[in-house]
């Protein structure tokens, strides 16, 4: 009978032992399954900084383009101011058109002195 009994207990303990294998195996899975959610999240993830890393990088390249442009029109703007000023501050008629334009008598002979010496860089800056 103690041999019975030992026999039973050796039996229930296997049982239990067996079940408690089962649930922890179950609770491994559920821990791996858990594993694999998050790691497909991080590659998601990882996924969009990248193509939102190579969209700022395009933005940002477009913009030094953009600005070296700017820059470039602004040098050759200045130029022509310059080229521009030069005539002007040569001109034997800038002097008496600017004392007639204080006397306020001949302001509009001023601004069509100024709208010939535009289409005068216009023209300059078209057959250059």
């Amino acid at each position: 009978m103690i041999l019975e009994d030992k026999l039973k207990a050796c039996q229930r303990s296997k049982r239990s032992l067996y079940e408690q294998l089962s649930k922890t195996e179950e609770n491994m899975w559920a821990i791996i399954d858990q594993y694999k959610e998050k790691l497909s999240l991080a590659a998601t993830h990882e996924q969009r900084l990248e193509d939102e890393y190579a969209k700022v990088s395009i933005l940002q390249a477009e913009r030094e383009a953009r600005e070296r442009v700017i820059d470039s029109l602004h040098k050759e703007a200045m130029m022509w101011m310059d080229t521009f000023a030069f005539t002007l501050n040569g001109s034997q008629e800038l002097p008496r058109l600017l004392a007639k334009a204080k006397e306020m008598e001949e302001v509009h002979g001023l601004f069509d002195y100024f709208h010939h010496m535009i289409d005068l860089m216009a023209h300059i800056i078209r057959n250059r």
